[in-house]
């Protein structure tokens, strides 16, 4: 894999993927995107239902919204209902989305994988400032039932009262969910240097804040961007940009952030919920 210049911008990956170019007559769509370590797969059933299949190298994560879902794989079965988060351990695994149901599954991407996304061509170089996945996290609990989390039975931390954090032994997400619009005097734009962030909508519209740090080449400077995007939707955050997303508009707004590794500092500050099932891998706790 080519490697990009590490004084390049990578542009932010907009995905609005509300009419994805994969719609069935039956009204099912599926789409997937992806970052450099991380893919996002959105499968919506339709009116007869979908029974899609994927396998993973690690852990995945399923994100059930508003219908159940069923689960099987590695000899076990299991339903996972409306507006909860489900870890599967390694291996193949296929869903049964009955009629109208939701749901997202998201997995980490080791160096070179491709992922079939829609975004593939913007991840045909290596960005090397992002650090790779790295060694798994060591699950304590290992075993291969799905385990499966309520979203409403996670408090928040009560420092951070919007967010609730889960972590897979490779990922770790971010649910960001409200009533009506953002405080536009309260929001909160910042940068990461070795990651990217993806900021998956599934409910309610966003403006995403993106403005790239100025470098000694000017030439390489870039307006400031303001991109409106409706649900579902992906927006992927190249390292050194800042950013910040704004819910706009009545109703109900749910945003997922993801991260490939785990977000270390966040478990650190005790701000992930299920992070006393895993061990930091050796080089993590170094």
């Amino acid at each position: 894999m080519e490697t990009l210049s590490p004084t390049a911008a990578r542009p932010p990956s907009l995905l609005d993927l509300a009419l994805p170019p994969d719609a069935k007559p039956n009204g099912a769509r599926h789409w997937t995107g992806r970052a450099q370590n991380f893919a996002v797969a959105w499968h919506h059933a339709g009116t007869t239902g979908t029974r899609p299949a994927f396998e993973s190298a690690d852990e995945a994560m399923l994100i059930v919204l508003d219908a159940p879902v069923g689960i099987s794989g590695a000899g076990s079965d299991a339903e996972a209902p409306p507006r909860s988060i489900c870890i599967l351990p390694p291996g193949a695994w296929q869903l049964d989305l009955r009629p109208g149901a939701t749901c997202v599954v998201l997995s980490s991407l080791r160096e070179g994988v491709a992922a079939g996304a829609l975004n593939e061509p913007a991840y045909a170089q290596r960005d090397p400032r992002i650090a790779p996945v790295g060694p798994p996290w060591r699950a304590l609990h290992a075993g291969v039932q799905p385990r499966i989390f309520s979203i409403d039975s996670i408090a928040a931390p009560k420092d951070k009262p919007r967010l609730k954090m889960l972590q897979t032994a490779t990922l770790s997400i971010n649910w960001v969910e409200y009533e009506g619009p953002r405080d536009r005097h309260a929001l909160s734009p910042h940068s990461h240097t070795s990651f990217e962030q993806g900021s998956l909508a599934l409910a309610g519209d966003f403006v995403h804040h993106l403005r790239v740090e100025w470098g000694q080449d000017a030439d390489a400077w870039q307006d400031d961007t303001h991109a409106r995007l409706g649900s579902p939707s992906l927006m992927v955050v190249p390292v050194h940009t800042i950013h910040t997303s704004e819910g706009v508009g009545p109703g109900r707004h749910l945003l997922i952030d993801v991260f490939s590794p785990p977000r270390a500092d966040f478990i650190a500050k005790g701000w992930v919920a299920n992070s006393g099932d895993y061990a930091a891998p050796e080089k993590a706790a170094a």
